[in-house]
């Protein structure tokens, strides 16, 4: 199956503490249907001083599940459903359900 969200989509957050807010996927973790978006789901740690990094409470991103996401409309900015579709060229493309923009360029 192909994936629906890739790194460097924008997506929207459907649920949870961060509900509305964009971000930008930074990585994606697909054996445990998780990604890790830019700005979203921000929690503490606590970091242990090394010999590179100052030790202290760093702020970092967690990955939030897939589920919990969706793609920004390129047209609305609304969040949208995803399809698939093959173009005269034979590729196939990630197709919002909205507008019928082409995701992948």
């Amino acid at each position: 199956m192909t994936a629906k969200i890739k790194k460097g989509d924008r997506v929207v957050v459907t649920t949870g503490r961060d509900k509305g807010k964009k971000g930008e996927v930074i990585k994606v973790f697909p054996k445990e249907n998780r990604a890790l978006v830019s700005g979203i789901n921000v929690v503490k740690r606590h970091q242990r001083q090394t010999a590179k990094v100052q030790g202290g409470i760093v702020n970092k991103e967690a990955a939030i599940h897939l589920s919990n996401l969706a793609h920004v409309d390129p047209k609305s900015g609304d969040a949208t459903r995803i399809g698939f579709k093959i173009l005269g060229d034979g590729r196939k493309v990630r197709v919002a359900r909205k507008s019928g923009e082409v995701i992948d360029v």
